[in-house]
Order: C-alpha cells, then sequence, then structure tokens
C-alpha cells in the first residue's frame, strides 16, 4: 500500500498513556495543525527485538520532543498486554520507563489500513474467513506532517531493528525543506549544506563539494 503523499489513516482505539492511564479514543487528529507525528508499529509485546526499539524510541524522546513532533508506538497487542509490559523490569524484558503513547490495534485495522499488517486473508469453499502468515504488524514507519500527510515511510521485516537516529535524520531533512525551501542531497545531516532544487543550485552544491 502507497500512502506517500497522501492523508495518513485515520483511527479511534484504546492506548496506554504516560505509560499508566488507558484512553478507549486515542487518535492521531489530535496533533493536526499543532505537531508533526512519528507513528510506528512494532510486531509483538513481550518479544526480542521490539523491546529494544521502544526502549531506544525512549531515549531519543527529548529529541522528537525538541523537534515538535509526537512518538506514538502500536502494535496488534491489547491494552492489558501493553500495560504488563510496561510494568515489567527491563532485566525481565520489559520496557518500564516509557512514557509516550502505545496503541491498542487488537482488529489489526490500524495496521492493515497503513499497509504493514503481516499475512494474507481469505476465504474458503464453506466461507470461513483462512489467514495465511503472521497476523502481525511488521516494523512500519511513519512520519507525518502538521496537515496530516504522510511525508515518510519506512517497513522493516521482523528481525530487522530500526535505527532512531536515522528517523530522526528523517525529520530533520523535512524540517529544513518546509523552513527554507531547499532540497536536501544525498547522506544530509541537520547543520550541514542544502541545496536549491534547480541546474543552478545542483551546479553550486557540487562545486563546493567537489569530493562527491
Amino acid at each position: 500500500m502507497h500512502l506517500l503523499g497522501t492523508k495518513a489513516p485515520v483511527f479511534k482505539a484504546p492506548a496506554v498513556i504516560d505509560g499508566e492511564k488507558v484512553t478507549t479514543d486515542f487518535s492521531l487528529e489530535q496533533f493536526l495543525g499543532n505537531k508533526e507525528v512519528l507513528f510506528f508499529f512494532y510486531p509483538k509485546d513481550f518479544t526480542f527485538v521490539c523491546p529494544t526499539e521502544l526502549l531506544s524510541f525512549q531515549q531519543y524522546l527529548p529529541q522528537f520532543i525538541e523537534r515538535n513532533v509526537a512518538l506514538v508506538g502500536c502494535s496488534t497487542d491489547t491494552e492489558e498486554t501493553h500495560m504488563a509490559w510496561l510494568h515489567t523490569p527491563t532485566t525481565k524484558g520489559g520496557i518500564a520507563g516509557v512514557t509516550y503513547p502505545l496503541v491498542a490495534d487488537t482488529s489489526k485495522t490500524i495496521a492493515s489500513n497503513y499497509g504493514v499488517l503481516g499475512g494474507t486473508w481469505s476465504y474458503n469453499e464453506h466461507n470461513q474467513l483462512i489467514f495465511t502468515g503472521i497476523p502481525v504488524a511488521y516494523r512500519g514507519t511513519f512520519f507525518i506532517d502538521k496537515e496530516g500527510i504522510v511525508r515518510y515511510m519506512a517497513i522493516n521485516d521482523l528481525p530487522l531493528g530500526r535505527n532512531i537516529s536515522e528517523i530522526l535524520r528523517i525529520i530533520d531533512m523535512w524540517q529544513h525543506v518546509t523552513q527554507f525551501g531547499e532540497v536536501c542531497p544525498a547522506n544530509w545531516a541537520k547543520g550541514s549544506r542544502a541545496m536549491q532544487a534547480t541546474p543552478e543550485g545542483l551546479s553550486n552544491y557540487l562545486t563546493l563539494n567537489r569530493e562527491l
């Protein structure tokens, strides 16, 4: 499913907030016009790569806040399972200390609408629902602007953990583009030179960066 440049699918679902509170109608629409959003899916609570990712996102949370970006996670687990995992010490595979919202997509509708749900659905000759594959979300990452448009998306297979620093670099690029009207070349990092999207802009950039 291709969501890039389109409105992010809307939803209302249960979520755990601040590691303690459960809300039944969490929605990304609350951030429209005010914050950009980094919305990410992960396969399952109480697994192996997932806690390393969620704890790493928490470690980098101040940098998301500094950029005025809301960080929200989502899996197909229940809010009760989220809560249990949040109350489990990290030494026992838990994610105690995580404070950003975790959405409970128990119907798998959100993961399906974002194109990250593993496996396929079909019906047999008896009109019975048949599922093939693993019914969890892949590691989907979506950066959504203040108007609710998806500006970046990436999907990792189940064993492949994300690089949070790279996600922040992507956010920095988008914020630079929107602030200065320039485009960001290969390997751009915050504070480095960008360029105008014109033949002259490219020529100037390459002249000043001859090592390329």
